[in-house]
């Protein structure tokens, strides 16, 4: 006999290992990249919850939110019924593909992607 609580009932992982992974990756390059910002005098995290747990106990605080953002991802794609989690979970992939890009050519070049595409 085994006993599963109503919330385990309706925990369903996305089917797609390769969408989590690729998000797991994604999420990694962009929280170390704003870890960055708060060390070069150049760039600046403009996500007010980063900054607020910044200053609130430092460095951490940017792995702390980072580590909340990853995980209200991960929730409500369990949340969400097959198809609609992978599509939620790639659609985050894809929010994900843009701003680790951003933050990286910022950290390498000190200009964001859309400056350095001519849109600015």
């Amino acid at each position: 006999m085994s006993v599963q609580t109503s919330l385990g009932k309706r925990l369903d992982p996305p089917d797609s290992v390769g969408v989590r992974l690729a998000f797991f990756v994604l999420w990694g390059i962009d929280a170390t990249a704003a870890t960055l910002f708060f060390l070069v005098p150049y760039a600046s995290e403009l996500n007010p919850v980063t900054v607020f747990f910044y200053q609130l106990v430092g460095l951490p605080g940017v792995v702390l939110a980072a580590a909340c953002y990853a995980a209200i991802v991960m929730l409500i794609g369990h949340f969400l019924s097959d198809p609609m989690d992978v599509r939620f979970v790639a659609i985050v992939v894809g929010l994900y593909v843009l701003f680790a890009a951003n933050n990286v050519l910022l950290l390498a070049f000190r200009e964001p992607l859309p400056e350095l595409l001519g849109l600015w």
